[in-house]
């Protein structure tokens, strides 16, 4: 896996999403990684891309009422297969942390990289996604050398209050010896 100079994966689906803007500085040096699956426990939807893509029908599932006008996205969502989808380019900023912080600095979605796994809190993840966030995650580094292992966190570390993914199925010791 290779990232070019626009933060473009050169191996993976392109799906450009308008859920985006500049970096006000510029800088790539944190990872967050997420969990999303729509409708919540439900996997291999098309529902996840539709609301990255701004074009989800909130009147497909009864759940979907509260992302009415929702503007978000990640960098890159892996479905449970190991398929790596990209919609923001890592150079540009991803609507992906919300209300967040990290070491004292607020607003991460203005040098971090979000990346979703497709699954919930309590669902273990499966070969493939690791597979695949292993790639993602070492061509992340050697582009953006200021990613460390202290700076991978999940959506629950830089947003504690109101977030718990990756969640508990998650295997920090298992992902980080993969990559390190």
């Amino acid at each position: 896996m290779y990232i070019d100079d626009l933060g473009r994966l050169n191996t993976v689906l392109q799906r450009p999403s308008s859920h985006c803007d500049e970096r006000p500085h510029g800088e790539v040096s944190l990872l967050v990684i997420h969990n999303i699956s729509l409708p919540a426990g439900q996997f291999l939807t098309p529902y996840v891309d539709d609301l990255f893509m701004g074009c989800i029908d909130c009147n497909a599932h009864e759940t979907f009422s509260d992302l009415q006008g929702l503007r978000v996205s990640a960098h890159c969502f892996i479905r449970r297969t190991g398929e790596v989808i990209q919609y923001v380019p890592f150079e540009k900023r991803a609507w992906h942390a919300g209300v967040s912080m990290f070491e004292g600095r607020e607003q991460c979605n203005d040098f971090s990289v979000g990346i979703e796994l497709e699954g919930t809190d309590k669902t273990p993840y499966t070969q493939a996604q690791y597979n695949a966030l292993q790639s993602l995650t070492r061509a992340l580094i050697y582009k953006y050398p200021a990613i460390t292992r202290s700076r991978i966190v999940g959506h629950c570390d830089i947003a504690p209050s109101r977030k718990t993914d990756p969640g508990e199925s998650f295997d920090w010791q298992y992902y980080f010896d993969l990559v390190f």
